[in-house]
């Protein structure tokens, strides 16, 4: 089966630092390749990838401000489409534009739904769900009125993600400096219990930033360090007491949860969205309604045994798991039962 894989272009895929949605293209695009599926990779030109690269956008828009978004995704999107019947099946990892296309080719597409953002986006979803198939990353994030070809959580490589069994004290917010990952109520939660907290991520809110992180940060008990890759990332994500995400929006998934766990850090989550696919509460982490239970949950956390949060990962969440699923829906889609 020849595959087109249909990557971002705000990030170099895989990204250098922050990236998700590049992420899990890569990581999905390197497991079929191992398993000697025929994958060709679209995606900017500075992207890596033992399968086959693919493209014409010099450079990720993230990182260049001469690279113009709108202009070079369509670009990006007409040097695939022109070429689609060299392919078996399209899979787009890069949200609703390409499926402009859908109808004008007849290679089926699958459209993995990195999160759905708003009803605004609908109209490009319902108007293509007939020829499109669409595969959520998690239960909490279907939309009641599309229909979906999977549920498909995401992988990760765990023999990259080192095991921490030490118990630290210092707490964890890793996410986007935004409203909508609490990153104002990690640092309460964190100033109440005592405990040292290192912040990573994204400044995607400046004001919020100004308002909530900055004062916070003097290096002792608040220390916020960007966003970090390598090596400095897998620490962060091991050497801490507990992750907290105190999201304050319905997570479509969460990333950096699954991979703290993996490092066998257990996770404190507000209860909503994905977060009850993740977390078995008690077990591996524990799910919270309100910041009184999490600080609660903090002072609870060395009953949650570390090598049993890896192990969850490991048995729920590798990356062989996830590309066993898609191979079983493009399998599915590409050899149709003839009624």
């Amino acid at each position: 089966m020849r595959i087109a894989m249909l990557a971002p272009i705000a990030w170099r895929t895989p990204p250098k630092a922050y990236g998700p949605w590049e992420l899990v293209t890569s990581m999905l695009t390197e497991a079929l390749v191992a398993r000697g599926v025929d994958v060709t990779l679209f995606a900017t030109l500075d992207s890596q990838t033992s399968g086959k690269l693919d493209g014409v956008v010099p450079a990720p828009y993230g990182d260049d401000p001469s690279i113009d978004a709108k202009v070079w995704e369509f670009r990006h999107l007409a040097h695939l489409f022109e070429q689609a019947d060299q392919f078996d099946l399209i899979h787009n990892q890069a949200d609703f534009p390409a499926h402009a296309f859908a109808r004008m080719i007849d290679t089926p597409i699958v459209t993995t739904i990195h999160g759905f953002s708003s009803d605004r986006i609908l109209p490009m979803y319902q108007a293509f769900q007939d020829v499109v198939h669409y595969v959520a990353i998690s239960d909490a994030d279907r939309h009641p009125s599309l229909r979906y070809a999977a549920t498909i959580h995401h992988g990760i490589p765990i023999d990259q993600f080192p095991f921490q069994p030490k118990l630290s004290d210092d707490l964890l917010f890793f996410g986007r400096i935004h409203p909508d990952k609490g990153a104002a109520e990690a640092i309460a939660v964190a100033r109440r219990s005592g405990r040292p907290l290192h912040m990573y991520g994204l400044i995607q809110d400046h004001q919020y930033h100004e308002t909530h992180v900055v004062p916070a940060d003097d290096g002792v008990h608040m220390t916020y360090h960007g966003v970090v890759g390598g090596k400095q990332r897998l620490d962060a994500l091991g050497n801490a007491r507990a992750l907290l995400h105190l999201i304050n929006f319905d997570e479509p998934f969460g990333l950096s949860v699954i991979e703290a766990m993996a490092c066998g850090t257990p996770v404190i989550a507000t209860r909503r969205g994905s977060m009850p696919e993740l977390i078995e509460h008690g077990v591996t982490g524990f799910l919270v309604d309100n910041l009184e239970e999490a600080n609660q949950a903090i002072e609870r956390i060395d009953e949650i045994d570390r090598a049993t949060v890896r192990r969850a990962v490991a048995e729920r969440f590798s990356i062989d798991r996830m590309a066993d699923a898609y191979q079983a829906l493009y399998h599915r889609i590409s050899n149709p039962i003839v009624a």
